[in-house]
């Protein structure tokens, strides 16, 4: 069950609303975001992981359309692998289309931040550029 841990609402992070319903069996993960052309927290990237813009997680199944706070800049903890699997201490935060793992970084995927226990992440997401 991941949960954000140190995370500075006013720079750590934002407010944006869903562009797609967020289901119960998908809450507690941990999620790459970016944002489409209207503003809304799209789950991956549309185009390219050099788009991935936060983290979210959801504590509950939500629709399209709520706010959800999305991570830039801050700390998780009880942290797993969207498909579960613990991250090695130490080993690169990756993403690649939305799920983060804790491979290695492709041509397909971002660094977005490091573990640092077996459960802890610090993230810091890069702007995009492109």
């Amino acid at each position: 069950m991941s949960r954000y841990d140190k995370y500075d609402p006013v720079s750590g992070g934002f407010r944006a609303p869903l562009n797609a319903a967020i289901v119960s069996t998908d809450k507690d993960k941990i999620f790459a975001v970016s944002i489409n052309t209207s503003g809304k927290v799209v789950l991956g990237a549309p185009t390219a992981e050099t788009q991935i813009i936060g983290v979210i997680i959801a504590v509950r199944a939500m629709a399209a359309g709520d706010i959800i706070d999305v991570m830039t800049s801050g700390e998780i903890v009880e942290a797993t692998t969207t498909a579960g699997a613990a991250f090695t201490a130490g080993a690169l935060v990756t993403v690649a289309t939305g799920v983060t793992t804790g491979a290695v970084a492709s041509a397909a995927g971002k660094v977005i931040g490091r573990a640092i226990e077996l459960d802890r992440l610090v993230i810091r997401c890069p702007i995009a550029t492109t």
